[in-house]
C-alpha cells in the first residue's frame, strides 16, 4: 500500500467505514462486511491516499449503496416490523459520542431513512451527518453537482419534518425508563399509561422467528395493557436479568433469561417528558452477538 498509516489512524479509518455502513444499512453484520471489504481495498491499493478518512468514506458509501439495494429486496418480504439491529453503547463512551448516538444513529432516525432510495440515503447522510460539500458528494455517488443538490432536496422532501427529536436531559430520560420498567413489573396499567404520550407507538421486531406484534400498536391505553400482559407472560419463564444500557443512544435495557440467553432489547424515545415510542428487538439473528 502506498500509504503509511499508524495503528491509531487505521482504527479511525475502520470506525469511519462502520459509521457510514451502519447508517446506510441499519445492520451491524452488513456494515461489518462493508468495513472488511473497504479495508481490504485500502490494503491493496497502490494509489497515493492523502486523506484516508475521505477515501474510506467514498468506498464504504459505494459498497453500502450496492448492499442496500439487495437488502431492500429482502426487507420487502420481512415478516412483521423491521427494526435496525441494535447498537449497545460502550460504558466508556464520552458525552460527544453519546450526542452522536442520540441523533444520527437512533433507531427512529434509521427507520426514517428507509423511505429513501439507496442513492438518496447516501447523499442525505453525507450532507446532513458527515457535512460533505455537494461537489464531494457528487463524486462519491457519481452524479453531477446539480443533480446531487436535487437528490438531497428530494430526500429532505420525502422525510419532511419527521426527523426525530429527543429530550436533552439524559438523566430524566433514564428515570422515565426506570419508572416505566417498574410499572410494567408491577402490572400497573394506569402507571404505564401516565408515562406514555397519548399517541405513543409500540414496535416489536421478531422477524417471524419468535413471538412479536406483526404491526405497530398505537395509543397509550392500548400499549399499557399490552406491556403489562407481556410482563406477566415473561414471568412464566422464570426470573429475568435486566441490564440498563443505551440502545442507539437512547435509554434501553437488555433482558436475559435465567440461562443467560437474550430475550429482547428494548429502547424508548422520550420527548416532551413522555415516552413517544417503544422499540423491542426480539429477532434472534439481531441479538446473537450479545449472547455469551
Amino acid at each position: 500500500m502506498a500509504l503509511a498509516i499508524s495503528d491509531g489512524e487505521l482504527d479511525a479509518v475502520r470506525r469511519r467505514a462502520f459509521a457510514v455502513g451502519y447508517r446506510m444499512l441499519g445492520s451491524v453484520a452488513d456494515a461489518e462486511d462493508v468495513v472488511q471489504e473497504a479495508m481490504i481495498r485500502l490494503a491493496r491499493t497502490d494509489a497515493e491516499i492523502e486523506e484516508p478518512a475521505a477515501w474510506i468514506t467514498t468506498v464504504a458509501t459505494r459498497l453500502s449503496i450496492d448492499t442496500l439495494r439487495l437488502a431492500r429486496v429482502r426487507r420487502e418480504t420481512y415478516v412483521g416490523t423491521w427494526l435496525p439491529e441494535p447498537l449497545i453503547e460502550e460504558p466508556s463512551a464520552d458525552p460527544s459520542s453519546r450526542a452522536e448516538l442520540a441523533d444520527s444513529l437512533s433507531q427512529a432516525f434509521l427507520v426514517m431513512l428507509e423511505r429513501l432510495t439507496p442513492v438518496e440515503r447516501a447523499a442525505f447522510l453525507l450532507r446532513e451527518v458527515f457535512d460533505y460539500e455537494y461537489a464531494q458528494i457528487a463524486g462519491i455517488v457519481d452524479r453531477s453537482e446539480a443533480n446531487t443538490r436535487q437528490i438531497v432536496a428530494r430526500a429532505k422532501q420525502h422525510l419532511g419534518s419527521s426527523r426525530p427529536r429527543f429530550d436533552p436531559d439524559e438523566a430524566q430520560r433514564d428515570r422515565l425508563l426506570e419508572r416505566f420498567l417498574a410499572a410494567a413489573e408491577d402490572g400497573d396499567v394506569e402507571g404505564l399509561e401516565r408515562l406514555l404520550a397519548e399517541d405513543a407507538v409500540f414496535y416489536s421486531d421478531g422477524g417471524g422467528k419468535v413471538a412479536a406484534a406483526r404491526y405497530p400498536l398505537h395509543g397509550a391505553a392500548r400499549i399499557a395493557r399490552v406491556v403489562a400482559k407481556i410482563t406477566v407472560k415473561q414471568r412464566r419463564h422464570g426470573p429475568f436479568e435486566r441490564q440498563l444500557v443505551r440502545v442507539n443512544g437512547q435509554p434501553g435495557r437488555i433482558l436475559r433469561t435465567p440461562d443467560g440467553e437474550i430475550w429482547d432489547v428494548l429502547s424508548v424515545d422520550v420527548a416532551g417528558g413522555r415516552i413517544q415510542a417503544i422499540r423491542v428487538v426480539r429477532n434472534p439473528e439481531k441479538l446473537a452477538r450479545f449472547s455469551g
